[in-house]
């Protein structure tokens, strides 16, 4: 058995990691098809080595071997005589014997007997076949290192100067697969993994090489074989092995070359009316523009109606002009220098800004409607937001494979590699309730990242190989060879139309100019500016191209670059009337009718957020149940739905019962509810338990909020991936796309949400000023000190009214108080983004309860809850005045109990942090003219809202009344993660508190 399975071993095919690992030599700048000498000999296989080499894998002979020794007779007569022969002792070139005549003796010379000189020229044979089949799929998994990608001719793609040793450049490499020139011109059978023989099924040997070079080493390389499905890799083979696949029309080359002609002109005049503006040109890219139109052409063609788009800054504006085709009058009004901020939105740069249209797509007749989400030079934070907007997208049109909508990514080589929101945005792609389907992405691969030269930027031999985690086809292409380009991204968009899956195409190119129009690139890339500097434009190589095909005359050519200026100068005419010039141009996310009602402004005030005690108790039965029959729940979940119960039952809620409440009567209301983040399922300290598993049996669960009633709108409830950047992003895209969902996005910790900090800074907190857009996104920070590593979120608040305010900031104290500012959120006339810090003691704390009677009709949510105790009665005797906000509140008033000074100190929660409500902190000072008024937080002085709340007190006050600070003091780290620590710290703070005389120097 030993010898056997030496044998099968050395029959079988070099892996992709062995081949990895062989020697290689350094690899020529621009390989030219190979030719090698014509030797004359020619021949094919017997019929006995047919079993084998019909194409299978390379662990047929061993599967065939194990077949053999269950019954002998399951194999071809010629491989039972290898078996019994190569078992009884003979070497792999003696064991083999051509079949006998029939009635001849199969068995050879005797069992046990080796065979010795018999055909050794077939052993030869079907180590030569095994060789062509090694061969070829050598080029199949390393032909793209040696493709000739880099427009410049100075570059590795791959950053790898040499040539893998089993890809044949020369005839002396036949040698590696025991080849010899002789054998160039013998006829191989072609295996059933490779489409290059057309309908022939054998080659010779030189005619094979010559196929694989042009399917796999000219301006397309090919990363697919780490792909494990056999369905998808024969797919893609087809697609580029087959000779003549890539064929076009007369008619698709006179499209290529007219897009070609608008991506080109549009730079070009830019740079002659605004030469001192920064615009971030596609120059040295220019094939991008044809490349996006023909994904969106193809996905046309293919039923999808809607494409979501994200990019950076390079090359925004001719998309913009050219693929959404937003008014060329619009973009140029953009750089007036008179523009003034409230014109364009006080954010940000032209090439960052978004856009929506719909329109006809002009190749397919049919209706499609473009948007590109606006993006912050934070290149990849765009990426999941997108995602969720197409998410969104889908979602409200029923889209459930993403047949309807689809999203298209644009990446620069350096972000693409260096940035992690890429890995978490990939991550989330297969993922059930965050995948789009497939997403094309498509990089722009500068080969040069600011003034970063790739070899400095990346470890990866490409800045593609993120997509590999997911099993992305990657398709590098030449981008001065547009129809190689168009090419691909027909073949990428058919990928995601048949298969719903990611799929990257890499436009390998150049920066003609430096990082912007400003920059100089030769500071630090002299030798490859020095060659873009001699390098022809690729518009004028490929109309060249065409002209010497005869596919156009230089005359329509001419006619089409002048056809195109007047179009660009006719625009730039109309740029001047002030009268165009609208922000509503460039939002990406429209809501219409949203903001009216029967044609007029919608009424700026908010109803009641409460409802009828029938309403809560039909809830609450809900929450405390389980709808389906035959499911078994944990014991102990059985408690908590009985103690959810007896709740109803007293007409009391906690914590988690309000934000059922909350939830449950917005979806009965049509509301969508989604919810998101790192086990929200279950909630992160086991209090929500909005999804049930069946104890005995694996998957099966229940979500009884879904069986409220029968029209109601769907609830999702979703544990995320371990990310926090692009789940919170992609949660942010899924709520721009309509303003009827409350959208929520949990941290697991509150003081989590600073990992996604670049989408509250650069999307969250200026949403509305800087892209000029609303967003109802909601953020749940669990918050407090409980002794341990602090839950906490500490946010920079801005002032500003509701409407005004760029986003609204809570901290309830009572489960009341949150279902309020949940419904409050959708009841709005208008979306503002909604931070509430959520507690973690609070959720089982005995005195953290509401009543029925807090929810009811009428009610609303309290910005701030007075104190409502004994100090009302006689105001003038009340010496001290505490604010507080959230779970302090709790340890105070139990403090003030046990030191028996309800009468004299007042303790105020502030519930809305933002805006601040001046106007009730000023009736409640004024309440207490006699007392001193202090703010207590249990957060170090340094952090939490002291610094924030300081300002906003004094305002409110009488400036002859000092605002003092209850609370820790500062410190570097959040918390001391002690709890004996921590307990004396807060015995400390309740002191300070309590004791009128504490107050010196604590101001």
């Amino acid at each position: 058995m030993h010898r056997l399975r030496t044998c099968a071993a050395r029959l079988r095919p070099l892996t992709a990691c062995q081949m990895a690992q062989s020697p290689s030599q350094p690899r020529p700048a621009q390989a030219p098809l190979r030719t090698f000498p014509q030797p004359t000999r020619h021949y094919t296989a017997p019929v006995a080595a047919e079993p084998f080499l019909n194409g299978t894998s390379s662990n047929y002979v061993e599967e065939m071997y194990y077949s053999w020794l269950e019954n002998p007779k399951s194999v071809h007569k010629s491989w039972d005589i290898f078996f019994r022969n190569a078992n009884a002792g003979a070497p792999p070139g003696a064991a083999y014997q051509s079949p006998l005549p029939l009635g001849g003796d199969l068995r050879g010379p005797g069992l046990g007997q080796a065979v010795v000189g018999s055909q050794p020229s077939v052993e030869k044979l079907v180590e030569d076949h095994l060789a062509v089949q090694t061969l070829i799929r050598a080029y199949q998994i390393r032909g793209h290192h040696v493709a000739q990608l880099d427009p410049l001719g100075i570059m590795d793609a791959d950053l790898d100067s040499c040539v893998p040793t089993d890809i044949i450049t020369s005839s002396d490499k036949l040698g590696f697969y025991g080849l010899d020139e002789a054998d160039l011109d013998k006829v191989f059978r072609l295996p059933t993994t490779t489409f290059i023989g057309g309908n022939e099924s054998a080659l010779p040997l030189r005619e094979i090489i010559r196929r694989l070079e042009m399917a796999y080493c000219q301006h397309i390389g090919v990363e697919f074989m780490f792909i494990n499905d056999i369905d998808q890799c024969q797919w893609i083979r087809q697609k580029f092995e087959k000779p003549g696949v890539m064929q076009f029309t007369l008619e698709e080359k006179r499209t290529l070359l007219a897009r070609m002609v608008r991506s080109t002109r549009f730079e070009e005049f830019l740079q002659r009316k605004w030469s001192s503006e920064k615009r971030f040109g596609l120059e040295g890219c220019e094939s991008l523009i044809p490349a996006l139109k023909t994904i969106i052409d193809k996905s046309s063609e293919n039923g999808v109606e809607n494409v979501i788009m994200g990019m950076p800054h390079r090359g925004r504006l001719n998309v913009l002009a050219n693929v959404i085709r937003k008014e060329l009058e619009q973009i140029f009004c953009q750089f007036d220098s008179k523009l003034e901020a409230a014109d364009e939105g006080s954010g940000d740069v032209k090439y960052h800004l978004g856009m929506y249209h719909r329109r006809i797509n002009r190749v397919t007749d049919r209706n499609i409607t473009l948007s590109l989400v606006a993006n912050p030079s934070h290149l990849e934070a765009v990426d999941p937001v997108v995602q969720g907007k197409t998410k969104a997208e889908q979602f409200y049109c029923g889209d459930a494979d993403g047949k309807r909508v689809m999203s298209i990514l644009l990446h620069g080589d350096a972000a693409f590699a260096g940035q992690g929101i890429v890995y978490e945005t990939f991550h989330l792609s297969d993922l059930p309730s965050y995948t789009t389907h497939g997403t094309v992405h498509v990089v722009v691969n500068n080969q040069i990242g600011f003034t970063t030269d790739p070899r400095m930027a990346r470890s990866s031999p490409y800045p593609t190989d993120v997509a590999r985690v997911v099993n992305a086809p990657i398709f590098h292409v030449n981008a001065d060879d547009p129809e190689a380009v168009v090419y691909v991204c027909n073949v990428a968009a058919e990928w995601r139309a048949t298969f719903h899956k990611d799929v990257v195409v890499d436009l390998v190119c150049y920066r003609r100019n430096g990082h912007n129009e400003m920059d100089e690139p030769m500071f630090t890339q002299p030798l490859m500016y020095k060659q873009i500097r001699k390098q022809k434009g690729v518009l004028q190589k490929y109309a060249e191209k065409l002209i010497a095909e005869g596919v156009v005359t230089r005359q329509e050519y001419e006619e089409e670059i002048s056809k195109y200026d007047k179009i660009c100068e006719e625009a730039y005419a109309r740029s001047k009337d002030e009268k165009i010039l609208h922000i509503k141009h460039w939002l990406d996310s429209p809501w219409p009718g949203f903001f009216t009602l029967d044609g007029q402004p919608k009424s700026m005030s908010c109803p009641s957020t409460g409802l009828n005690e029938e309403e809560l108790e039909n809830i609450g039965r809900v929450a405390s149940s389980v709808p389906e029959e035959d499911f078994t729940i944990h014991g102990g979940l059985s408690r908590i739905l009985k103690g959810r119960a007896a709740m109803i039952q007293s007409r009391m809620v906690d914590w988690a019962l309000g934000e059922y409440m909350a939830f449950g009567s917005l979806l009965k209301e049509g509301i969508h509810v989604r919810l998101s983040g790192q086990d929200v399922e279950r909630g992160t300290f086991s209090h929500r338990h909005h999804v049930l598993h069946d104890q005995n049996v694996d998957k099966r669960t229940c979500i009884p909020m879904n069986h409220l009633s029968s029209n109601q709108a769907p609830y999702t409830v979703c544990n995320s991936s371990l990310s926090e950047y692009g789940v919170l992003g992609f949660e942010l895209g899924f709520a721009m796309a309509s303003p009827n969902a409350l959208v929520l996005w949990e941290a697991q910790f509150g003081d989590f949400h600073n990992m996604a900090q670049c989408i509250i800074d650069q999307f969250i907190c200026p949403g509305q000023a800087k892209w000029v857009r609303q967003n109802g996104i909601v953020l749940l920070l669990p918050h407090g000190m409980e002794g341990m590593v602090r839950a906490a979120a500490c946010i920079s608040f801005l002032e500003g009214w509701l409407y005004d305010c760029n986003w609204i900031v809570v901290n309830c104290s009572t489960p009341a108080n949150y279902f309020h500012v949940l419904r409050r959120q959708i009841l709005l006339p208008f979306r503002k983004p909604l931070i509430i810090f959520t507690p973690k003691s609070l959720l089982r704390h005995p005195e953290a309860k509401s009543s029925f009677d807090e929810m009811l009709p009428g009610t609303h949510f309290q910005r701030m809850i007075p104190d409502d105790g004994s100090t009302c009665k006689n105001p003038g005797a009340v010496k001290r005045l505490i604010f507080c906000t959230g779970k302090v509140y709790y340890e105070l008033v139990k403090e003030r109990r046990s030191r028996g000074m309800e009468d004299t100190v007042a303790i105020s929660r502030i519930e809305q942090l933002s805006p601040f409500p001046f106007d009730l902190v000023k009736a409640e000072t004024d309440k207490f003219p006699q007392a001193e008024i202090a703010w207590c937080q249990e957060e170090h002085k340094n952090q939490g809202y002291y610094d924030y709340v300081k300002p906003r007190l004094r305002t409110t006050t009488d400036q002859a009344r000092p605002i003092w600070y209850v609370g820790r003091d500062p410190a570097a780290a959040p918390a001391t993660g002690n709890k004996k620590a921590h307990l004396v710290e807060l015995q400390r703070l309740l002191d300070t508190a309590f004791k009128l005389d504490a107050f010196k120097g604590h101001s």
